[in-house]
């Protein structure tokens, strides 16, 4: 076995080489083919059951909303059902043509499988799956002064457990429909951001469990692996609330985010990233780890000083400040 493995240790680089220069123009071609296809044929949702997770804000809120302007049927879930009750309403006046609202926790295995059957009980077929519910910890953590694990587990029971609960679930629905997945990720999943290293974590298994699901179902089941940057919604100004770096990123609009994943998991696509421009960072990434690497430190080095140097201007001037009051 070692001898093969030094074989294929010297010989597979070369090799994959060569079948790369052979293959890149076939590949690029069939690519194109395969996207002229998609354009011209995109599904159809109207009057199919969309259930969608994370319903109450957000993404969420407004990919209800996308789907009822297509004509969908909605099963709205959220650990919120109060505020459900306004974007139902709001969805059948764009065009829902029936909607139920469903209370649910989906780090809770049990409430998972309850919003699945309620779904099938209440329309009698499933065609998407939405899965957008997801938390930030509310704290950024800083890895070397990390000491409780337990503030930090609720992200990874909701974040990924919570769309893989769901989905298992779902699958044996999903395949009577020939429907769709569609799971919200994160560029973070890919692209590395200090102090959100569990947030990050947490998206990473998302991507990775989808990516291993789409081999196993074929095709069966589409599923879309949607990787945003930051949108303005409530869980990304939370995290910006904690880290003034985060307010440097320039944000995309969840509506616009909400267009471009319906439209993409209709046309059956693997991937979408919105805003767009987030995906040149990952050549990046995988070219030059080294450079990537070296840039955010500078600009987390920096921003670190500048807000010591802040801090320390407010403290000078705190007794200038009494003085003038004395007087």
């Amino acid at each position: 076995m070692v001898s093969i493995t030094k074989l294929l240790n010297f010989a597979l680089p070369p090799l994959s080489l060569i079948l790369l220069s052979i293959l890149t123009l076939p590949l690029l071609l069939w690519k194109q083919l395969m996207y002229v296809k998609k354009m011209v044929y995109t599904e159809n949702v109207a009057n199919k059951v969309v259930l969608i997770t994370g319903a109450a804000s957000g993404i969420g809120q407004q990919l209800a909303y996308e789907y009822a302007r297509r004509g969908a049927k909605l099963s709205l879930v959220d650990i919120r059902k109060e505020k459900l009750v306004t974007v139902a309403d709001e969805a059948r006046s764009l065009g829902c043509p029936d909607v139920t609202i469903i209370g649910a926790d989906v780090s809770k295995v049990q409430d998972c499988k309850q919003f699945v059957d309620e779904t099938l009980n209440y329309f009698g077929r499933l065609d998407h799956l939405v899965n957008n519910a997801g938390i930030f910890s509310g704290k950024l953590v800083v890895i070397e002064d990390f000491h409780e694990v337990s503030e930090y587990t609720p992200v990874m029971d909701t974040n990924f457990w919570g769309a893989v609960y769901g989905t298992l679930y779902a699958i044996p629905y999903l395949k009577m429909s020939k429907g769709k997945i569609i799971v919200i990720a994160s560029g973070c999943g890919w692209f590395p951001l200090p102090k959100l290293s569990i947030y990050n974590a947490s998206k990473a298994a998302v991507i990775n469990f989808f990516e291993c699901l789409r081999m196993e179902v074929g095709w069966r089941i589409g599923i879309t692996i949607v990787t945003p940057g930051f949108i303005k919604t409530d869980l990304a100004s939370r995290a910006m609330e904690h880290e003034a770096i985060l307010r440097k990123i320039p944000m995309g609009s969840a509506r616009k985010c909400a267009t471009a994943i319906v439209e993409s998991a209709c046309r059956g696509d693997k991937y979408v990233t919105d805003p767009s421009w987030v995906k040149v960072l990952f050549p990046w990434k995988v070219l030059f780890p080294e450079v990537v690497d070296f840039a955010i430190r500078f600009i987390l080095e920096l921003s670190q000083n500048s807000s010591i140097m802040k801090a320390n201007l407010h403290l000078s001037r705190i007794p200038e400040l009494k003085t003038c009051n004395m007087e």
